[in-house]
């Protein structure tokens, strides 16, 4: 069954299609508060700032008529129960990973993060002046969302290892932390793959329960304090090559508010984007830093084991290109990302390599 009919005929999709024709939108009036929940834990480095800072943006662009209540995983409901809570109406909005809701449809990946995928400089590309804004309120209008980007943790960090890896074989049966497709992908490479919200990686690590983790980059991993565990730590990885982060609004909930009100979680959730993906990379490279000094064997994988890295990612996507809206949104998204590659390679890529040669 077409995944998108079945839930248009739901009571969630049908009323969100029924607010959509509504000819004459009614708008609540007075201040309003409403509960952001997230998939964060409190203070978790980046993407909590991220959610915190949407939310600032709101109450201050808003001139106080909306008041935005941030409530960490687990304060509310738990990490990855944010989504059902706002389809539901149990909570105003979310912010969160859209990836960690690929079970309710693998399109959500792509606006956080896929095998082989953009960057954080080609999504934004696609999402602002492609179709990729278009295509997430497509996905979002099926569950009742109206949903924007709020944040990027720039590319991410291929992750921390008990030992270090020389080749494809070393992931079989290799307990490791890694949601949305590229957990898929190390599935085929015969790894065991967890689905752990943030704030229990920690924990599972020490524990044993998993054999290794993949969460951000330097400055978020080091405050999650995952060299105090061990010590091999690969900087580039080919699950999040940038890491969108979602701003989602109850659809009806949305649409109840002013125009202005509207715009302002637009803008909000925009000008977090921006800030969000330049906090990461202005602490990464004092926080590499400081992992090396303290013991940390910084690595990259062999290429044995991108290659297979790569051939698992295209199994990932084969397996989902049934459904339409997948295939419609990966097409879009390749599309732009091919475009916006030759230039990006051409001048960002070749001046920064000069850059470096020159100036040592």
């Amino acid at each position: 069954m077409d995944r998108r009919s079945f839930l248009k005929n739901t009571a969630l999709g049908g009323t969100a299609a029924a607010a959509s024709t509504l000819a004459a939108p009614v708008y609540a009036q007075g201040k309003r508060t409403l509960t952001m929940v997230t998939t964060w834990g409190r203070g978790l480095a980046g993407v909590f700032d991220a959610a915190q800072k949407c939310a600032d943006n709101i109450n201050a662009i808003s001139d106080g008529q909306l008041t935005v209540e941030v409530k960490a995983a687990g304060e509310l409901v738990g990490a990855f129960e944010v989504f059902d809570a706002v389809t539901a109406g149990q909570a105003d909005m979310y912010h969160g990973a859209d990836y960690y809701f690929v079970n309710q449809h693998p399109g959500f990946a792509f606006f956080t993060g896929v095998p082989f995928g953009m960057t954080a400089t080609e999504l934004n590309n696609w999402y602002y002046h492609g179709n990729g804004m278009a295509m997430h309120d497509k996905l979002g209008e099926i569950f009742g969302l109206k949903s924007f980007l709020g944040g990027n943790t720039g590319t991410q960090a291929g992750g921390w290892f008990a030992k270090e890896i020389k080749g494809p074989e070393d992931f079989n049966g290799l307990k490791f932390r890694m949601p949305g497709l590229g957990g898929k992908a190390l599935g085929h490479m015969g790894a065991s793959v967890q689905n752990i919200p943030g704030a229990e990686v920690y924990q599972a690590l020490a524990s044993g329960a998993i054999d290794g983790t993949e969460w951000i980059g330097p400055w978020a991993d080091e405050k999650a304090g995952f060299q105090e565990i061990t010590k091999f730590y690969y900087t580039a990885g080919f699950h999040e090559p940038a890491a969108g982060l979602t701003l989602a609004t109850n659809r009806e909930v949305f649409e109840s508010l002013t125009p202005a009100q509207q715009a302002a979680v637009e803008i909000s959730a925009g000008h977090a984007n921006v800030w969000n993906l330049s906090q990461y990379l202005m602490n990464n490279g004092a926080a590499l830093e400081r992992l090396k000094a303290g013991g940390v064997n910084v690595l990259e994988f062999p290429d044995t084991v991108w290659d297979a890295m790569g051939s698992a990612s295209q199994k990932v996507y084969d397996e989902f290109m049934g459904d339409d809206l997948f295939k419609e949104i990966y097409d879009d998204y390749m599309a732009s990302m091919k475009a916006s590659s030759g230039w990006l390679t051409a001048s960002v890529g070749a001046y920064r390599a000069q850059r470096d040669r020159v100036l040592g």
